[in-house]
């Protein structure tokens, strides 16, 4: 078989696997795919017919590496006919005889099977043209082989916390470092302007954690890695990873509240967490400020000053929803709508805003962390009365649209019930007509042969 030099093709498989992090197998089939895309624009080019070339008309050709002489062949698959129509896809029977003349008379039955044939072109018609498709189609491999890799070593870390170094900036967007492990190499991701906190000061050379939010998939150009600052996940990580009682399961973080990034500027970040355990012996929101404050401020120094109130959790909605709005005293909680979750919260005058929070910050995201709607109310100017009649008639027609829904359902179940027996009756219909006709066939055919 002839070979077309590489030069240096074992220098080059071993400085790319080293310079992009990829195994040598996965190079070598880069190599490959590049090598023979070359040779298609080589074939095309050659197509002085003009013939149509289908998607997977090169299908049965394939490049072979040679490592060590440092070379590359092209070989084709094709059947063996008696008449070739296609010389890419075929080969003559008299042309195979040739090569393999001990089958002699029986050479025949070599009709219809499979032959592996080198059809490396020469160096001079490969050309340059097909060389340049060759080189693009390399770079194109390799890129797609890495953002493989990166997927596949990244998957499971999505969901969690990475330690990361900033590269540079891109319009709005951070470019960080991030590695997956002790010894693995450094990869690329993108920490877009919404996911940053206002209070990070992003220099390069800077190390901050983050919460791989997002592990891309596809070809598309960059970072495969979405990273977040302002996601809520990254304060679960803070907390866990300081309160031993979280780590080992005695306390639990039922629902987390966040906004890294209010409205307005005006407003700072903010979050809420609610906590609770089964041991009654163990202070839950306690174990999470530790002693003198010492456990919460290791995460708001990480969170750059950002404000965090650790709450209790409650199964009583009325209690949650009165410790969520802390550091605000509230009186009275009036579950109005349960069935909608609203709820009228009653507060002394000179702790309305300290409940609705600057901006409405607080009760929003009291709000967020119980799934109530929550409507601050001045206990002193309350109309108990009043509320309780709009809701009342709210709760009334609430009732009449539910009681009208399940009544259409109960016609659309009686209409089906009913469809079903007449479509049964008309089968039990047809069954008895096909066995009286059937018993009256029998009966004619018995009395003709009685006849005969």
């Amino acid at each position: 078989m002839s070979m077309l030099k590489l030069l240096g093709l074992k220098e080059l498989i071993e400085s790319i696997s080293k310079e992009r992090n990829l195994p040598r197998l996965a190079v070598q089939s880069a190599i490959r795919e590049a090598l023979l895309k070359g040779y298609e624009r080589y074939r095309r080019a050659q197509n002085l017919d003009r013939k149509q070339f289908d998607e997977d008309y090169f299908d049965n050709f394939e490049v072979e590496l040679d490592i060590e002489d440092e070379g590359f062949r092209v070989v084709s698959t094709k059947i063996i006919v008696e008449e070739v129509a296609n010389s890419d896809h075929q080969i003559a029977l008299k042309d195979v005889i040739k090569e393999v003349e001990e089958f002699g008379d029986d050479a025949a039955q070599l009709v219809g099977q499979e032959v592996v044939v080198d059809v490396t072109p020469d160096k001079k018609e490969f050309g340059r043209m097909a060389a340049m498709q060759t080189k693009q189609v390399l770079s194109q491999k390799l890129r797609d082989q890495q953002r493989q890799l990166i997927q596949e070593e990244f998957q499971d870390l999505e969901g969690t916390v990475l330690q990361t170094r900033v590269l540079r900036f891109e319009r709005q967007s951070v470019i960080m470092a991030v590695t997956s492990g002790f010894g693995q190499p450094e990869v690329e991701a993108e920490l877009p302007k919404r996911e940053q906190l206002p209070n990070d000061n992003y220099r390069i050379g800077a190390n901050f954690r983050v919460y791989l939010k997002k592990v891309s998939k596809g070809q598309q150009r960059g970072p495969q890695l979405l990273v977040s600052r302002a996601d809520a996940g990254l304060v679960v990580y803070l907390f866990a990873n300081e309160v031993p009682e979280i780590e080992d399961e005695v306390v639990r973080i039922v629902a987390v509240a966040r906004e890294a990034n209010p409205p307005s500027s005006y407003v700072g970040p903010r979050t809420k967490i609610a906590v609770d355990t089964l041991d009654r012996d163990v202070d839950p929101v306690g174990a999470c400020i530790g002693a003198r404050g010492s456990r919460i401020q290791v995460v708001v120094n990480e969170l750059r000053g950002e404000k965090i109130d650790v709450i209790r959790w409650s199964p009583d909605p009325a209690t949650y929803i009165a410790n969520a709005l802390s550091p605000a005293r509230v009186d009275d909680v009036r579950l109005m709508d349960p069935e909608s979750r609203q709820t009228h919260v009653l507060v002394a005058e000179d702790q309305l805003s300290l409940a609705i929070g600057k901006e409405g910050q607080n009760v929003r995201l009291a709000a967020r962390l119980t799934g109530w709607k929550i409507d601050i109310k001045d206990k002193a100017k309350y109309d108990f009365e009043g509320e309780d009649a709009k809701f009342s008639d709210v709760r009334a027609q609430h009732a009449a649209e539910l009681d009208q829904l399940e009544e259409l359902e109960r016609l659309e179940q009686q209409k089906l019930e009913s469809d079903k027996l007449e479509h049964d009756d008309r089968e039990f219909l047809s069954e008895e007509f096909d066995s009286e006709l059937d018993e009256a066939e029998e009966e004619f055919e018995s009395e003709n042969q009685s006849i005969y």
